[in-house]
């Protein structure tokens, strides 16, 4: 039996073929909505139905078996607990998601939380910006538009 299955059944749920239908999904995907979880696993089951995948995703990650980030004002993104605890980088223009380890952000964090007496919660963080290209595009753009007028000097 496996780890995922002992700590289900340790909280008095059943390992049923949707759950695990679920979970599998997750761990190919890498990160994905709820929609995409659903897409998936109906590739392998056309009786599941999207509420279940709903109820099934808050029970996994209630029990520690998976995480859920907020990488856009969507839906929430689901990714495996079985890997690193890790946050994310979220590129407002391309949608680029960058994972960055516990470790690295711990050491980026590490003042500022002291500082505040506070312990962030890594798996839930997401920082959004412009990812190196993106930054370097708008740079550009900027360089070699003209000004307004009135703006020269």
């Amino acid at each position: 039996m496996n780890d995922w299955q002992q700590r289900l059944r340790a909280s008095g749920h059943r390992l049923t073929p949707q759950r695990e239908l679920v979970l599998t999904a997750v761990e190919r995907l890498g990160h994905a909505t709820p929609d995409e979880v659903y897409a998936e696993v109906r590739t392998h089951s056309t009786s599941i139905n999207l509420s279940t995948v709903y109820r099934t995703l808050e029970l996994l990650d209630e029990l520690g078996l998976i995480h859920h980030a907020h990488l856009s004002d969507r839906a929430p993104t689901y990714h495996s607990a079985s890997g690193h605890e890790h946050a994310h980088l979220v590129c407002r223009n391309c949608r680029r998601v960058t994972s960055v380890g516990r470790s690295e952000m711990e050491d980026a964090l590490a003042a500022l939380a002291a500082r505040h007496g506070f312990e962030p919660d890594y798996g839930h963080l997401t920082v959004f910006g412009l990812c190196a290209d993106c930054s370097e595009t708008v740079d550009a753009e900027a360089e070699g538009s003209p000004g307004r007028p009135g703006d020269e000097r």
